[in-house]
């Protein structure tokens, strides 16, 4: 009896998504609950689980396909066992691959085919088909770094690659000799059969001009359509200051090993700032307000969007009450969230609801920028590297460790004289963090 999995709710005011990955194939076991296809739709990845056990016996679209909720985009067999799926499986191995034959053309030619059983036959189809298995972002990398995805251990969610394991292996790969990376790849890899050649074919040369068109994921066409509405609707504005930083990180070197033995979280920046954000929000409370229609909306709250870098795009989480926060509950949310975000597991609602958002261009090493604020938020805050540059106290000329940060806001409901208040005091309560304590 096959059993219909169909696209589950994603979120309110979300109607479709992307499939973006098939996470089995046809023929092959699954648990109820687990998961069988990956979905993308305008804010997060969402995985669609099988829901009984069987074997999946049909993909009803394709990936790249447009899907509506409630949708069927699968079924599975629930009379079917997981051994006869491993037994199906291992035929087809033996089948595509006998001994002294060469490769099984209907191998590459059809895209319901069983999975091959071992891992020695997935190495030895090659890297061709090993690219195709990867989404649009690494297989870009891989042919850019030039990098075997084989022989790269990823570290996503079930072991899959990630852009960042490309760019490690690169990196790893230009450490070493030429003769060192190629002595260790061809240690690692099995000797290959007589009749298959040691490698897929002739690699680019680094003079060859190539190009590839990638289809936008549907959560970059959404950052791309929300940034630009931004920039067309509101009259957006950015201040500028400077920030010495060295009685933070007096604060961290002192408490950082008794911090994390006490609350099992290190002490970060943005603990800090956001703790600074809260406090000039009670001067400036249009700071942290927003626009809807022709009436400005003031919370007695701070909702803190915490912008993060994911594999597939810009995500912005929200720290809740942050306000309210001590700097141990403001670090752990931030990393579990970083964590998510790594893992494409941020819901919907995580991501909703933002009053202010802090952006952290320095971790990438941004000198200055001007952030484009979120609506229907009206300001951000743009932090950057921190760099030793010589400045003047008491007479004197030296050298301190300074930030450079942007107030980007909206020009409608905020004036300037309380954009540049709200950074001073920013500025203050870094500069000298017992203001935090005492709420001055």
């Amino acid at each position: 009896m096959a059993t219909d999995v169909q696209v589950p709710a994603l979120g309110e005011s979300i109607t479709e998504g992307t499939l973006a990955q098939w996470l089995k194939k046809p023929g092959e076991a699954v648990k109820a609950d687990e998961p069988i296809a990956s979905l993308e739709t305008d804010k997060v990845s969402v995985e669609v689980p099988s829901p009984v056990a069987g074997v999946l016996t049909e993909q009803l679209v394709e990936e790249g396909d447009n899907v509506a909720v409630g949708a069927v985009i699968a079924r599975v067999d629930q009379a079917a066992t997981a051994a006869a799926a491993a037994t199906a499986a291992e035929a087809a191995s033996a089948s595509t691959n006998p001994a002294g034959a060469g490769e099984n053309p209907q191998l590459r030619g059809s895209e319901h085919a069983p999975e091959p059983a071992s891992a020695e036959a997935e190495t030895s189809a090659g890297d061709e088909d090993h690219i195709t298995t990867l989404s649009p972002a690494v297989r870009r990398a891989v042919l850019e770094y030039h990098v075997d995805p084989t022989k790269i251990k990823g570290t996503g969610k079930d072991g899959r690659l990630t852009k960042d394991d490309v760019i490690a292996a690169a990196e790893a790969q230009k450490s070493g000799t030429p003769a060192q990376a190629g002595a260790q790849a061809e240690a690692k890899l099995p000797s290959p059969p007589e009749q298959q050649p040691s490698a897929p074919g002739p690699r680019p040369s680094p003079g060859d001009r190539r190009e590839e068109r990638v289809k936008m994921s549907r959560l970059r066409q959404t950052i791309a359509k929300r940034l630009k509405d931004a920039q067309n609707t509101a009259a957006m504005l950015t201040t500028f200051n400077d920030v010495d930083m060295s009685a933070v990180i007096d604060a961290r070197s002192r408490y950082k090993d008794l911090f994390e033995k006490k609350h099992g979280i290190r002490l970060g920046f943005m603990g800090f700032f956001v703790k600074a954000c809260a406090l000039a929000a009670k001067d400036v409370p249009s700071v942290n307000a927003s626009l809807e229609g022709d009436e400005i909306v003031y919370h007695d709250y701070l909702d803190v969007s915490i912008a993060v870098s994911a594999p597939k795009g810009l995500v912005v989480p929200v720290v809740r009450n942050a306000d309210r926060m001590s700097f141990a509950e403001i670090e752990k949310t931030i990393a579990a969230y970083g964590k998510k975000a790594k893992e494409g597991t941020l819901t919907v609602e995580e991501m909703q609801g933002g009053t202010f958002t802090i952006s952290n261009g320095g971790v990438f090493g941004s000198l200055l920028s001007t952030p484009i604020i979120n609506p229907p938020q009206s300001a951000v805050l743009g932090m950057h590297r921190i760099e030793e540059r010589p400045v003047v106290k008491d007479g004197q000329i030296v050298a301190r460790p300074m930030m450079y940060l942007a107030l980007s806001y909206d020009h409608r409901i905020i004036d300037g004289r309380e954009a540049v208040t709200f950074l001073v005091r920013v500025k203050e309560a870094i500069e000298d963090p017992t203001r935090l304590l005492i709420d001055l």
